[in-house]
């Protein structure tokens, strides 16, 4: 059976991959903007991170402003999967993917990622956007 997943889905970048986190910053999101697709889902890539302490919490927020000046945490119904479980820690989840999906009917979005007990260690972590169900196939390769 061939399927084409390569036509129908679009991915864009959520957290450029960067120097290891060394602290407590958040790492917040590109917005994205979902116009012309009707499905979304965030994909966290972690690597390995030397602080055992440190945990990860996952903000999953919503709005119809570019900006995202109107910005609301997102419903639990509107996810897929929960913020809970998109959320890692330095003691069980190093170098693994995390996702968590979207079905509200907001145009933009974003994730924030806030470390707590990230203080003498050293993390990776990049995420990626992937747009799915486009209103125009094929979607653009490579995605603009």
């Amino acid at each position: 059976m061939n399927q084409d997943l390569h036509s129908t889905i679009y991915p864009k970048r959520g957290i450029s991959p960067a120097a290891a986190g060394t602290d407590n910053t958040a790492y917040v999101s590109q917005i994205i903007d979902r116009l012309g697709f009707d499905s979304l889902e965030f994909l966290i890539l972690i690597g390995a991170n030397t602080d055992a302490d440190a945990t990860f919490a996952v903000l999953f927020e919503d709005g119809d402003d570019p900006a995202l000046s109107d910005h609301a945490a997102v419903d639990d119904a509107q996810l897929l999967g929960t913020e809970a479980l998109a959320g890692f820690t330095a003691a069980n989840d190093d170098n693994k993917v995390k996702k968590i999906g979207y079905v509200g009917s907001k145009r933009y979005c974003r994730v924030t990622i806030t470390p707590s007990g990230n203080n003498s260690g050293n993390i990776y972590i990049a995420g990626v956007w992937l747009l799915g169900h486009p209103r125009e196939m094929p979607t653009a390769n490579p995605p603009a």
